[in-house]
């Protein structure tokens, strides 16, 4: 059952501290040029050099490249090992709205988390908009699944998988739920889905939010989505495969879905989690009040501990 407290809405629920960590965020990328302005190659190049708002993560020591083959693709993949048995594998895709991010740039999260759960963790390289637009990103994506659902057993030892990611990766983890389901007949253990944007046509909240940039803004995420969604591309935003809200979701995962307030992509995890559990699924919902769009990226900040530490216990629970 979804209960939501209203007061995680009220103003008075924001802590000093998020409220701090939000106006620094918005003070630094105030005029400053937006990705529209530079471009998607030039934010890879300085984000590799450390320029970005989080300045370079440090590489795990037990991270190596993978080479995931399935459905005729070569997919660079991320992999991270709990050492011991294992007790299943994370299947992970980064967000960065189809145009930016690598598997390698949350490295230190990723090892925590394998560390945790006592898991393998496999990140996603998969291609990037505007050189590769959909559905190239979700072919990877699907790819590598198809991959890890044939050699689990054998590399890791376990065949338990469950999936996640942040932002346009939550996106793509439940496009490559819904493939895996519905053209391999397979099924993951249970889904991490923290806000991701799950109907490309756009919700209230994000049509709503206008110009402000508080890491998203309703330009920013239009223009996202354009270069994923070229004109005359051949595909609908109305297209279930496209826009997952809008699929059939019976017969899927357990899944959390997570978001914060200050988020201009709320409503569509309010209007997921609430569709997932119709269906059938059993669905869980955190709201953490001031949360801004990648949050839990943001070091030592509380609202940032509490996502991750329940994140832990809901993918423990499924692995059990």
């Amino acid at each position: 059952m979804l209960t939501i407290d209203p007061a995680v809405f009220d103003p008075s629920s924001v802590t000093p501290e998020t409220q701090a960590v939000n106006d620094q965020i918005e003070a630094f990328l105030k005029d400053k040029p937006t990705i529209i302005d530079l471009g998607a190659p030039l934010i890879r190049e300085l984000r590799a050099k450390g320029e970005g708002l989080l300045g370079k993560q440090p590489e795990s020591k037990l991270a190596r490249w993978e080479t995931a083959k399935a459905n005729g693709l070569e997919v660079p993949v991320r992999v991270i090992e709990a050492e011991g048995e294992k007790k299943g594998v994370y299947l992970h895709i980064h967000g960065g709205g189809g145009c930016i991010g690598t598997a390698d740039t949350q490295d230190q999260l990723l090892e925590r988390l394998a560390m945790r759960l006592q898991v393998a963790v496999v990140s996603v390289e998969y291609r990037l908009a505007p050189e590769n637009p959909w559905p190239a990103g979700p072919d990877d994506c699907e790819a590598a699944a198809v991959w890890l659902f044939e050699n689990a057993g054998a590399m890791f030892g376990t065949e338990k998988i469950i999936i996640g990611g942040e932002s346009a990766g939550g996106h793509l983890a439940a496009v490559t739920i819904l493939r895996m389901r519905d053209k391999h007949d397979k099924r993951f253990l249970g889904a991490n889905l923290v806000y991701g944007a799950f109907d490309m046509r756009v919700t209230p909240s994000m049509r709503n939010w206008g110009p402000r940039n508080l890491i998203l803004s309703t330009p920013i995420v239009e223009w996202f989505f354009a270069q994923q969604f070229p004109e005359g591309c051949g595909y609908e935003m109305d297209d279930p495969g496209v826009s997952p809200l809008l699929a059939k979701l019976d017969d899927l995962c357990p899944a959390l879905f997570s978001v914060g307030t200050a988020d201009p992509l709320i409503d569509d995890t309010l209007m997921m989690a609430p569709r997932w559990l119709a269906a059938g699924n059993r669905a869980e919902l955190e709201i953490y009040p001031g949360g801004v769009h990648a949050f839990d990226h943001v070091p030592g900040l509380k609202i940032a501990e509490e996502h991750h530490e329940r994140a832990y216990q809901f993918l423990e629970g499924c692995l059990a």
